[in-house]
């Protein structure tokens, strides 16, 4: 789920930014570039936590740019097929729901939501239990299983179930809410 790891980055920056201020400045353009951000293969970048400059520039023929190697220590948030993650739920219609943890944006099938769950769309969207003790609306939160991933170069999301033993809506048994 959560990792810290070690990132490297070739940085451009223009000669104007040359001076005494020179790390600073590419500290602050790495954190604009990079944080926030999704990289595919390493995951969301949550925060970067230490910039280690390597070496010294390199002058690009013709532009008058200059190339940084940086190396750099990054918390990011990868998730796993299988893992088990808490959401909120964000939308609901007849097909399923969307929910979110942090960046990562999650889809439940209703094949993938119990049998005993339907959906209802009298007052506001949501799957509820014949009962009414069990129900999904928008801001619930939810326990679900990852059960598939699409990774592209730029974004992750996934596919969810709450068709498992103790994954659906979290409730806090106390005040029965």
């Amino acid at each position: 789920m959560f990792f810290h790891i070690v990132l490297e980055r070739t940085m451009l920056l223009h000669p104007r930014f040359f001076g005494p201020k020179l790390r600073d400045t590419l500290t602050h353009q790495l954190l604009q570039d990079v944080e926030g951000r999704c990289d595919g293969k390493n995951g969301f970048i949550v925060a970067v936590t230490n910039v280690d400059p390597k070496g010294s520039g390199e002058i690009t023929s013709g532009t008058g740019m200059v190339k940084f190697p940086v190396s750099y220590n990054a918390l990011v948030f990868r998730p796993f097929k299988g893992e088990v993650l808490e959401c909120v739920v964000t939308q609901v219609f007849k097909m399923g729901f969307f929910a979110e943890a942090g960046p990562l944006q999650v889809f439940v099938s209703n094949h993938l939501i119990p049998d005993d769950l339907t959906f209802d769309s009298t007052q506001e969207p949501c799957f509820k239990s014949d009962t009414g003790e069990w129900r999904i609306q928008k801001e619930t939160e939810v326990r679900l299983k990852i059960v598939g991933m699409r990774i592209d170069a730029t974004n992750i999301s996934a596919i969810g179930t709450i068709k498992d033993d103790f994954l659906g809506e979290i409730r806090d048994d106390a005040t029965g809410t």
